[in-house]
Parts: C-alpha cells; sequence; structure tokens
C-alpha cells in the first residue's frame, strides 16, 4: 500500500503540501502580537513584566481545561495555534487602533470626557473586538469548512480566540494596576480577571463559534447564523463592560449570567460527543466487509478510556509505532463518522465525499497493517477483544 502522510489525511489537505498560509499568517499574528507587547514595554514601567508572567501564568492550564473538551476528535494543532496568535496578535492590535481612535474622534468628542469613555467600553469596544476576533472564525467558515464538523469544533476555536486575546489585554490591566496602585492593586485586578473570571472573552467569542459551527453543518441559515452568534458575542461582551455602571448588582448578574452561558457551552459539548459515538455506532459498521473494523472495535472508540487503554496496549505490544498507528486509526474512524453526518445533512459534495472517505480508508488501513507488521513484544491481544474478533489481532 501506498505510503500515506496520516496529518495530512487527518487534516484534510493535500500529502506533501504544508499548509504554507496556515504558518505564514500564525507568523503574521505573532508579529502584530510583539508589537503590542512593545507599546505596552514603550508606555509601561517596571509593572509591564510583573503583567506579562500574571497573564502568561494561567494560559497552560486554561488551554490544556479548553482542549478537554476536544478529546474525541481533537483540531489539528496548527490550526489552534493560528486561532491563538490571531487573538493575541492581530484582534489586540487592531482593537488597540480602533478602539483608541473611536475614543478620540467619535465617543469623546460626541459625548465628553467621562460618558466618552463609558460609552466607547460599553459599545464601541465589544463591536470592535468581537469583530476582529470574530473574523478569525469567519474566515475558518470560508477556507476551512470541512475542518468544522459540530458546535464543539467551533466553541474550541473560538475559545482559542478568546485566551490569546485575554493574555495580552491582561497585561496591560496588570501593568497599569501595579504602576498606578503598587502590589495591592495588582493582587485585586489580578483575583478579578485571571482567577474569578478568566473565561470572559471565551465565552463571548463562543457566541460567534456557535454560528460559525451552524453555518458549517447546515444547509439552511448559513448567512443568518454566523451574523447572529457574532451579535450575540457582542451582547455579551457590552453587557459585562457595562455592568460596572450599575454597582454590585449589576455585576452580580453579569456574572451569573456567564455562569449560566459556561454551562450551556459545556453541556452543548457533552450532548454532542455522546452524538458522535452514535454516529461511530451508525455508520462504522457498514465497513465491516472491509475487515478495517469489527464490533469490538467500535466498542473500543466509543469512548475516551477504551481509546486511551488501546493506545497503551498498542504501545506495550509494538512500542511507538504501534502506538501512533492505533492514534490514526482511532481519528480515522471518527473523522470517517463525522463524514457521513455532513453527507446526510446535504453539506458535503458527493465528490469530495467519496475522495475523503476513501483516504480515511486507506488510512485506517494504513494504520492496521503498520501495527500488524510489528513484532509482539506480548502474546494477549486486545483488550477491548480478548478473544476476537478485532482487526488488530496478530496472525499466528
Amino acid at each position: 500500500m501506498a505510503q500515506l502522510d496520516p496529518k495530512a489525511v487527518l487534516e484534510g489537505r493535500v500529502p506533501g503540501r504544508p499548509p504554507i498560509a496556515l504558518i505564514a499568517g500564525t507568523a503574521v499574528c505573532l508579529f502584530c502580537a510583539v508589537v503590542a507587547l512593545g507599546i505596552d514595554a514603550l508606555y509601561g514601567g517596571a509593572g509591564f513584566w510583573v503583567g506579562l508572567v500574571l497573564a502568561i501564568l494561567p494560559i497552560p492550564l486554561l488551554v490544556a481545561l479548553t482542549l478537554t473538551l476536544d478529546r474525541l476528535e481533537p483540531e489539528p494543532a496548527r490550526a489552534l495555534l493560528f486561532s491563538f496568535a490571531w487573538g493575541a496578535g492581530i484582534a489586540v492590535l487592531g482593537a488597540l487602533v480602533l478602539n483608541t481612535l473611536g475614543l478620540l474622534y467619535v465617543t469623546v468628542p460626541i459625548f465628553g470626557e467621562a460618558k466618552g469613555h463609558v460609552v466607547s467600553a460599553t459599545l464601541g469596544a465589544p463591536v470592535i473586538e468581537e469583530s476582529l476576533k470574530g473574523a478569525v472564525l469567519f474566515g475558518l467558515l470560508w477556507f476551512r469548512r470541512n475542518e468544522i464538523d459540530g458546535f464543539a469544533d467551533g466553541i474550541i476555536y473560538a475559545a482559542m480566540v478568546g485566551l490569546g486575546f485575554a493574555m495580552m489585554e491582561n497585561v496591560t490591566y496588570y501593568m497599569r494596576a501595579f504602576d498606578e496602585g503598587g502590589a495591592d492593586q495588582l493582587q485585586a485586578v489580578f483575583i478579578l480577571r485571571g482567577l474569578v473570571a478568566p473565561l470572559s472573552h471565551p465565552l463571548f467569542t463562543s457566541m460567534t463559534g456557535l454560528g460559525v459551527a451552524y453555518a458549517a453543518t447546515h444547509r439552511r441559515l448559513q448567512l443568518f447564523a454566523p451574523v447572529l452568534g457574532l451579535l450575540g458575542a457582542m451582547l455579551l461582551h457590552g453587557l459585562w463592560n457595562g455592568a460596572t455602571t450599575f454597582g454590585m448588582g449589576g455585576l452580580a448578574v453579569v456574572y451569573l449570567l456567564d455562569g449560566c452561558v459556561l454551562v450551556v457551552l459545556i453541556v452543548v459539548v457533552a450532548v454532542e460527543r455522546r452524538g458522535t459515538v452514535r454516529l461511530i455506532e451508525r455508520y462504522l459498521p457498514t465497513y465491516g466487509g472491509t475487515g478495517l473494523v469489527t464490533p469490538q472495535d467500535i466498542r473500543m472508540l466509543r469512548a475516551i478510556p477504551s481509546r486511551r487503554a488501546a493506545r497503551r496496549w498498542a504501545r506495550a505490544v509494538g512500542g511507538p509505532p504501534a502506538a501512533r498507528a492505533m492514534v490514526d486509526y482511532q481519528l480515522a474512524a471518527t473523522e470517517l463518522a463525522l463524514l457521513h453526518k455532513r453527507a446526510e445533512r446535504g453539506v458535503a459534495d458527493p465528490r469530495w465525499f467519496a475522495a475523503r472517505r476513501t483516504a480515511l480508508l486507506d488510512l485506517m488501513a494504513t494504520a492496521r497493517q503498520a501495527f500488524l507488521r510489528t513484532p509482539p513484544r506480548r502474546p494477549e491481544g486486545p483488550p477491548w477483544a480478548p478473544r476476537g474478533p478485532s482487526g488488530f489481532l496478530h496472525g499466528p
């Protein structure tokens, strides 16, 4: 069987052709992030480095928590990095320029100094920032529509954009707090932004992510859904920024609202994950005749713990090559089930569907053969099919 590029197949791109546009876009985003940090460093004092460290500190944990929602069908690492870099770079730098111009030439001249700042924060900033953050999601919808398989994907990409934006924004807030009020004020701001409400920007942008995901996986309302999601993001953001004008009661209401939104998003991801499991149970049995999947293998594919156990078993009997083959097999099988969902909803071009299905089946076969060619280190069969049948049982 011809050598395949598993990563290219899973990402849906041409093998042997690296995603130049994605790599170049990430580089541009990171350059913009450096420029934004340079501006902070130029106008900030000693608090810049304190703010930078505190802003970065919770990001690994927050990213890890976000990616736990994406374990059944993980998104490409490059696309996730690009989304984060867009939020931290282009969105932040663009918001810095546009918010400043709007404040200087629109809201303050019209409403006066005090009220102009309130109007800018409550109305101007949400429109500008959510538009800039949402632009990358609209770009994914336009250029990489087939990468978005459901609401969970839209939420994941939106959360990565929001985390990048929040990290860079927090640098400014922490820097100002330290320079203006010292350690006490910095502590208060860090507790509020870094510990109490670290997911505010990801929550706002997730509304856009939901709209984009709907448009990518449904035939109707493809124009209306993303716009509605963007408006929802602006509304949540505006309520958050304007809550301080209503005192502690306003803050309590907004915190409660955002908490409810977070719970709803988690429920959406959980429900969709169960739906993906049902797709696996529904569509993969039709490929039993290929020898690539058995009922026992489908049982292994249904749950994260059994998939993890299968990877451990593969590594035990065949080392790293077999473990990598098992990962490729699991991801290709999941993508195959999701491909059928697209076809069922009428959003998969027939020729693309046929080519994509063939590529995924070839990857499953290649992964299985690579595993079977590995001399077994242990004689026992797969833990999910100790007596067979399984496509991963070694021959005599």
